[in-house]
């Protein structure tokens, strides 16, 4: 099937496509928010540009769209063909561009997320289409609070380490104790 637009229609609608506030970015910042959770957008310094940064707790968070970041994607058989997912789908015209861009940004982005795991940051990724429908949106949205709130509490159940040697033996404070069984 051929597309339906002319080349220069096509390349107006994707030029227009946006990278930074999504629908699906606003919706889990404006959750994140109203959870009382403070966070920083599009740090620059970090590898991947996450669209979430939550520094004082070393957690990321993307928001991939499905088809960009090919979510749930299969490859079969022995020239690896691609299999379609329900959310992402390959368009049937210029196919094998568009399985090396998905495939290319799928590979940086596992990159950059075992960049972040190595310096010890929490990833987490959140996709487009477990946002739709808002029974969906609200399940995703729960969970995700839950993961940031259980990466907090983690944080707080390090061991802490008291190096001390004392100079002197420890003075007595209480009285010796009594044995009311003897008479």
């Amino acid at each position: 099937m051929s597309d339906k637009l002319t080349p220069e229609q096509r390349h107006k609608c994707m030029s227009h496509i946006r990278a930074k506030d999504t629908k699906p970015e606003v919706v889990v910042r404006k959750w994140l928010w109203a959870e009382g959770f403070r966070y920083r957008l599009y740090v620059k310094g970090l590898p991947g540009s996450p669209d979430i940064v939550m520094k004082k707790y070393k957690t990321v968070i993307f928001i991939n769209g499905c088809f960009w970041h090919g979510h749930n994607l299969a490859y079969r058989g022995e020239n690896e063909d691609v299999v379609d997912s329900k959310c992402c789908r390959i368009p049937k015209t210029r196919t094998d561009f568009w399985i090396q861009k998905i495939t290319r940004n799928m590979q940086r982005d596992y990159i950059n997320v075992m960049r972040y795991k190595r310096a010890g940051w929490h990833v987490l990724t959140v996709w487009e289409c477990q946002l739709k429908g808002k029974e969906q949106q609200l399940q995703t949205l729960m969970a995700l609070s839950h993961k940031i709130n259980s990466i907090i509490l983690d944080s707080y159940r390090l061991p802490k380490r008291y190096d001390f040697e004392p100079e002197e033996e420890m003075a007595m404070v209480a009285e010796e104790s009594f044995d009311y069984e003897k008479k």
